[in-house]
């Protein structure tokens, strides 16, 4: 599961020397009246584009869900009914072992051929084939009923594969994909899709898509997107009070007046990914310090000041937590009963933290920092040079922390050691964030970060359960979750209540915040897009296949 897209809002601010020259050469004004069935989209590139088309490299550039489709889409912010795209319909036999779909007849690859049941089935081999490709350990044979109907079977129950294969496989032309030898190296430089779009041109400072006139739903409004390289945040901004851009997912300064300070655009902000501190938390596997003591972790959790962390360092654009880590505002409904908080304090419960210590052997001394056996309770937290609103986040809970006895030394390091320092597990704490799966069901975040089956030994490379988090009783709702109808809420609902009490009990990874990822647009030069009232797919601007939903939803301003 790639963690680019839900850290991309995290670039570091940067000068905006390049932006100039960009824009000119991009047809500057490009997001004004002159152009005005062209989107102007920047997704936080900073530096040059290098071209891959290829839907399952990590490094792709774009095109997943606008070139090359799903079979449905699914809306990661509400609870909507799958909407079909390549396929119209799909069932599950009642014991999740065979998965039926019924595909569209009319749809083209955007050379000329027909798009068939064989499309499917070698693009599902393809990916059970190829590791690299098989990220969800996708295990079905698939099967071409006729030109229109693809039957799926699994040796086992496999209910929860359901949104993963239909709506984030994207589907890949036989005639063309059968031909390269080493599909998961490819750079896919000249991309057939059957999308509502086609790739127009590439250059490494952007690139531009063209409206698909043959696509079986009919030709977009929107006749084409630029997608620009920047230099960064900062001039992602300016580009934005220009009125040079359409579109961006990011920060910008005093973003509560989007409106007020950017004259034609809007602001929107989704609560989707859940900022943590995360621990290296399992002693058994090979974590040292104190933050392997589950007293530690939940002392720093309840020594938290949210409401001052949400100021400070993210302009109040987060939003609460829950410390059973399901959405409070999208997954109400599945919040455990039986959590000792539904939802983590905003305000700091500082005699809660001191009688976790205490009880867990801690004596505060005499300069204010709690000790045992002659250590003092001393914590490093790591955090990416130039990730601004988490740096001023641990420097504002080293401050917090201080006041509760504990000792937190923050440490910025460049992206390649923290990742590596993530991945292999040796670090203390360091802050990210917990990002959801390919539907809106939660079962598929605990999935990835507390299953025992995505975690390994520190010094081994760990994804993406980095806290070493291990329980037989969550893998065994895990495990139980897989086999029951995700309509079966009843059914479910005891096992979301196992996993979420036994995540606040051990806290592995300490919540600090549902973080809100804002996206500004040009609401003056375009019509359809999501809002509060209508949030028809998820509103970032690198978010596949959501991004193409909306591409689809939009019309130039009358």
């Amino acid at each position: 599961m790639s963690r680019i897209r839900s850290e991309s809002r995290r670039i570091a601010i940067a000068g905006s020397v390049a932006l100039g020259l960009v824009l000119t050469a991009c047809n500057g004004g490009a997001g004004g009246q002159k152009n005005a069935d062209t989107l102007v989209a920047y997704t936080g590139q900073s530096g040059d584009y290098q071209i891959n088309f290829n839907p399952y490299s990590p490094t792709t550039i774009g095109g997943s869900g606008s070139i090359f489709e799903p079979l449905f889409f699914y809306n990661l912010v509400r609870k909507d009914k799958p909407v079909p795209r390549l396929g119209t319909s799909f069932s599950w036999n009642t014991t999740g072992t065979e998965l039926s779909i019924t595909l569209r007849s009319d749809a083209k690859w955007s050379d000329g051929q027909k798009f068939t049941a064989d499309d499917v089935v070698f693009t599902l081999d393809m990916i059970r084939k190829n590791p690299g490709m098989n990220s969800t350990g996708y295990s079905g044979t698939a099967t071409a009923v006729d030109a229109t109907h693809v039957k799926i079977t699994f040796a086992k129950p496999s209910f929860s594969d359901g949104p993963q294969i239909l709506g984030k496989f994207w589907m890949v032309p036989k005639h063309l994909w059968s031909k390269i030898a080493k599909p998961t190296e490819d750079l896919v430089r000249n991309p057939v899709g059957t999308g509502p779009f086609k790739l127009a041109e590439f250059k490494p400072q952007a690139f531009t898509f063209e409206a698909n006139p043959d696509y079986y739903g009919g030709a977009p409004e929107l006749k084409k997107i630029r997608f620009l390289a920047l230099s960064g945040n900062q001039s992602g901004a300016d580009a934005l009070k220009a009125g040079q851009i359409d579109w961006q997912t990011g920060p910008v300064p005093d973003i509560k007046d989007v409106a007020k300070n950017y004259p034609g655009y809007q602001a929107i902000t989704v609560p989707m990914n859940q900022v943590a501190l995360f621990t290296c938390s399992n002693a058994d596997l090979g974590c040292t310090g104190p933050q392997t003591e589950p007293a530690v972790r939940k002392a720093i959790y309840y020594a938290v000041d949210r409401t001052q962390l949400n100021a400070l360092a993210f302009e109040n654009t987060a939003s609460e937590i829950s410390p059973g880590f399901a959405l409070p505002e999208r997954d109400k409904a599945l919040v455990s009963a039986r959590l000792t908080d539904r939802i983590a304090p905003m305000q700091p419960q500082a005699d809660k933290a001191n009688q976790l210590l205490q009880d867990a052997g801690w004596t505060k001394g005499a300069d204010g920092i709690y000790a045992k056996n002659g250590k003092k309770l001393a914590l490093t937290v790591e955090v990416v040079s130039g990730w601004t609103d988490y740096i001023t986040a641990v420097n504002t809970l080293a401050e917090q922390l201080k006041k509760a006895g504990i000792k937190l030394t923050v440490q910025q390091v460049s992206w390649n050691e923290w990742s590596d320092a993530r991945g292999r597990g040796r670090y203390q704490l360091l802050i990210d964030s917990l990002s959801q799966g390919p539907a809106p069901d939660p079962y598929y975040l605990y999935s990835y970060f507390f299953s025992s089956q995505t975690t390994a030994p520190v010094g081994q490379a760990a994804n993406p359960n980095f806290s070493r988090f291990k329980d037989p009783e969550v893998d065994a709702a895990l495990n139980a979750l897989k086999a029951i109808d995700p309509q079966n809420t009843a059914a479910r609902q005891p096992y979301y209540d196992t996993i979420q009490t036994e995540i606040e009990k051990s806290m592995p990874y300490i919540p600090i915040l549902t973080g809100g990822t804002t996206s500004e647009y040009h609401a003056r030069k375009f019509s359809g897009w999501p809002t509060k009232d209508d949030l028809y797919a998820f509103p970032a601007v690198w978010g596949s296949p959501d991004n193409s939903q909306i591409f689809m939803h939009l019309k130039p301003a009358k």
